[in-house]
């Protein structure tokens, strides 16, 4: 191949060289001097393009390997992601839990902190203040207010509303004292109520004269209702209610009072 190229560019001199000797006296002497691209420069220039070839197929490998690189640490950067997603979520819900448990902790500390400011809680009242009465018959459930006060330590008890307001937790003594009269039909019954069921109660029949009921308790206070019930001839229904927040004293039919 390369002697074939060589034959032909010698016949393409040969004929330059013709024509310059027939052209001789048109062309300029400052032709004559102008240098020709021989084989050499050819074969210079299909080096010089190989080389540049050869650096351009270097360059895309090494950008081939930045951009799997780049792609692998994305891909890490994206499990990452996920992993803080994750985390963020756990935290959200432990933040959230905290959140009630000090809301409760809060509460609990707001109650100790009331508890010590109220001190002591205690009242003694009567509906009458001396002598004797009958109230009733009543038609309904009525509220029997104590309008007599006695000792109100605390200012728990309201004598216009009948309604006892326990204001801390803590163990509360209660004494009741009613009296079955005699010669009415019937027993007289004292019970203490929790919720509306029965924890104990007194009974008695009495065929003449006066037998007191005496009942006595200690309880610990509660988010819970207590109350004491008479039930009889002469008192059909009378309690007194301990809420969370109030003591009432209510009653049905007519109630004999003596002070």
């Amino acid at each position: 191949m390369e002697r074939v190229s060589v034959l032909c560019l010698s016949l393409l001199l040969c004929s330059l060289s013709g024509a310059e000797i027939i052209e001789e006296s048109e062309v300029s002497p400052e032709s004559v001097n102008v240098p020709q691209p021989g084989p050499s420069d050819l074969h210079a220039v299909l080096r010089e393009m190989s080389v540049k070839l050869a650096e351009n197929r270097l360059m895309i490998q090494q950008l081939q390997t930045l951009n799997q690189e780049q792609n692998a640490k994305l891909a890490k950067n994206e499990v990452r992601i996920e992993e803080l997603q994750t985390l963020n979520q756990a935290q959200a819900s432990e933040l959230k839990s905290l959140k009630t448990r000090t809301n409760v902790t809060e509460n609990q500390v707001e109650s100790l902190r009331r508890d010590r400011a109220v001190g002591q809680v205690a009242f003694s009242a009567s509906l009458l203040e001396s002598g004797s009465g009958t109230l009733g018959p009543f038609n309904a459930q009525t509220t029997l207010v104590f309008k007599h006060v006695v000792s109100n330590i605390g200012k728990a008890y309201s004598p216009h509303t009948g309604i006892f307001t326990a204001p801390v937790r803590g163990a509360y003594h209660f004494e009741f004292y009613v009296f079955a009269e005699g010669g009415s039909p019937g027993s007289t019954r004292v019970g203490l109520e929790k919720n509306g069921e029965h924890v104990f109660n007194a009974q008695e029949t009495q065929s003449n004269g006066w037998a007191p009921l005496p009942m006595e308790s200690l309880c610990s206070w509660r988010p819970e209702t207590w109350c004491f019930c008479v039930c009889g001839q002469t008192v059909e229904s009378m309690m007194i209610l301990i809420t969370t927040a109030r003591l009432v004293v209510t009653c049905c039919s007519h109630v004999r009072l003596c002070y």
